[in-house]
């Protein structure tokens, strides 16, 4: 740790034994008047904590606590040997034990897509907890193509030699609908996404992640979550969406402003789901939000 800024990794062992690890980036020392809500950060179904590390850099230059947290199977906590503990029960009760043992009892959270699905359900079941939420390109309705295109790839990585091969890999099939990445986001988001070991690239997620999956089907329609979101209607609400998102439609995002007159939008041009939280205009705006909040 440098100057009391650089975060800390944690371990603490799940219910069922399972390590489990999350960055805590600590409140700058010498703040004045009364300490500032933390925050908390929620990765996507196959992310990682480290995909908020500039968002959180922001956030403490502001003199915030940032927590940002691992799923199991997911950066650096363990995987588990049976898949079927990858679900959404299960991983709600590691955040809660996480959330115990850095002592934060409310927060305002970031969630991208599964984390913003996280973020609905803490605020519905332990209601103040969630004081205020940023929403990554999730609503309370998933559209179903996208869960089929998404099926199509978590948990299925072709041979790779090379992380160059693993940026090229990255732009050639989202390049499209990821327009406004600028090549150096590209290069940071595959680093962020594969990992090189053992002469060769792997992904940071343990591919059994694919099974969480297996229900998504042509002809099953996906789970919907407006009652979760009610729990969010009272607290103010930043809900971000990529311009090409597949996962959130422009229609269930004019319906969430609907039912949450505290919401606001924001629209990431040039990414589709999620958007990557790499650019300064994205994280300024998060940040301009949570400056909002207590």
């Amino acid at each position: 740790m440098t100057s009391g800024q650089e975060p800390v990794s944690r371990y603490i062992r799940a219910a069922d034994g399972l390590r489990l690890h999350y960055f805590d980036y600590p409140a700058p020392p010498g703040g004045g008047g009364s300490p500032l809500l933390p925050v908390v950060c929620l990765p996507g179904l196959a992310r990682s904590a480290d995909d908020f590390d500039r968002v959180a850099r922001t956030l403490q230059a502001d003199g915030r606590r940032i927590l940002a947290l691992d799923y199991r199977g997911r950066g650096r906590s363990d995987w588990d040997q049976d898949w079927r503990r990858y679900a959404f029960d299960v991983e709600h009760a590691d955040i809660i034990a996480q959330l115990a043992d850095a002592g934060v009892e409310q927060a305002v959270f970031i969630g991208t897509s599964r984390g913003g699905l996280h973020t609905m359900r803490i605020a519905a079941r332990r209601p103040g907890v969630v004081r205020g939420a940023v929403l990554n390109d999730i609503g309370p309705k998933i559209e179903h193509a996208g869960l089929l295109r998404i099926k199509r790839y978590v948990g299925r990585l072709p041979p790779i030699a090379s992380m160059r091969e693993a940026i090229a890999l990255m732009r050639m099939t989202a390049g499209v609908d990821f327009s406004g990445v600028s090549p150096q986001e590209w290069e940071d988001y595959a680093r962020l996404t594969f990992v090189e070991k053992d002469g060769k690239v792997q992904l940071r997620y343990d591919p059994d992640l694919s099974h969480t999956l297996d229900g998504v089907a042509p002809d099953v329609e996906p789970e919907e979550y407006w009652d979760d979101f009610a729990a969010l209607a009272n607290v103010p609400i930043l809900a971000i969406r990529g311009a090409n998102s597949d996962i959130l439609s422009p229609e269930v995002f004019d319906e969430m402003a609907r039912r949450a007159p505290r919401l606001e939008r924001a629209w990431v041009e040039g990414q589709a789901h999620a958007p990557l939280l790499l650019d300064q205009p994205t994280i300024a705006r998060i940040a301009d939000f949570v400056r909002q909040c207590p």
